[in-house]
């Protein structure tokens, strides 16, 4: 039987997934930011596809509960709920793992509204709740063509997580008495 490596790794990805049914008469959120659209995206909480496969890329990178099990929809307390609360638990739960996040690129598909003219704001939006740089912030945009997904939202993430350097504090060195 092969020997089981017991060392963390010193890099981890993590990929995560989301969709949601647009539906009318709610506001539309991605990344963090509301758009302007006639439909929202339906959903248990705000229904932000791109910040719930985030949440779902950091927690798989730890190989911790995905979203679903950490914020379970029949719970009432998350109904219509900020899905940067799941980020911010999300990376919480990186940190208490001993990891740091490098960097995250996603991919959105839906077929309306074009995410180009808000691609800088929902990259500048999702670093700031991530703690990045934007250019860390990788985010593309396609539409559904010939899938017949006209009435959905799809986003994939990836992250990248290195090993947070050691919080244990070095004694100060002691000072060497001068040779006269």
């Amino acid at each position: 039987m092969p020997k089981t490596n017991n060392q963390h790794p010193t890099i981890r990805i993590g990929y995560g997934f989301d969709s949601h049914e647009f539906r009318p008469a709610i506001p539309l959120k991605i990344g963090g930011i509301t758009l302007p659209h006639d439909k929202g995206l339906g959903g248990h909480s705000d229904g932000d596809v791109l910040l719930h496969a985030i949440t779902d890329a950091l927690l798989g990178a730890i190989a911790a509960p995905d979203i679903g099990v950490l914020f379970p929809p029949s719970d009432p307390k998350w109904k219509g709920a900020d899905s940067a609360l799941f980020l911010r638990e999300a990376l919480k739960r990186v940190r208490d793992a001993g990891y740091t996040l490098a960097n995250v690129d996603a991919s959105l598909i839906l077929a309306a509204p074009k995410i180009g003219p808000h691609a800088a704001a929902v990259r500048a939006r999702v670093a700031e709740l991530l703690g990045l740089r934007s250019d860390c912030v990788g985010l593309k945009a396609k539409t559904p063509e010939g899938l017949n997904l006209e009435n959905a939202a799809i986003a994939h993430a990836v992250v990248l997580l290195g090993k947070a350097p050691s919080r244990t504090k070095k004694a100060p060195k002691k000072k060497q008495p001068r040779k006269r």
